[in-house]
């Protein structure tokens, strides 16, 4: 049973990457992962392209939005990892994790780039 599908941008190298590592530690598959620029995508209306584009997206299995770290904390904890970003849920941490995080998501492609040396047109699917 899926309990966890999360929306992410196939188009950025380190999003790829990481969503390549979670699906490795789902050995329970619980987690399904939804590249907002395939086909699949087309099965959740609910979720707006745009906003899926700016900050991470999920859906759990009770139909609960979850944005941004809320998302990659819950699927960690799916895969068994959660205790690695806890801290970031933390209630002193929470604000300022979340404020990185809106700053990294907007500029994920040049850290994509400088973290995998790899730009966002290297899969071959350039999408404007």
């Amino acid at each position: 049973m899926i309990k966890l599908t999360v929306f992410y941008d196939g188009t950025c190298p380190l999003c790829s990457k990481e969503m390549s590592a979670l699906a490795a530690k789902d050995h329970q598959r619980v987690i399904q992962i939804v590249d907002i620029y395939s086909d699949a995508f087309s099965a959740y209306p609910q979720i707006d392209a745009n906003a899926a584009n700016t900050v991470l997206h999920a859906l759990d299995d009770k139909g609960q939005l979850l944005l941004g770290l809320d998302v990659t904390h819950r699927a960690w904890q799916l895969a068994g990892r959660g205790w690695l970003y806890a801290p970031l849920r933390w209630p002193l941490i929470k604000p300022f994790a979340d404020r990185f995080y809106l700053f990294f998501a907007k500029n994920r492609y040049r850290f994509s780039f400088w973290l995998t040396g790899k730009s966002r047109c290297d899969s071959g699917t350039c999408v404007k």
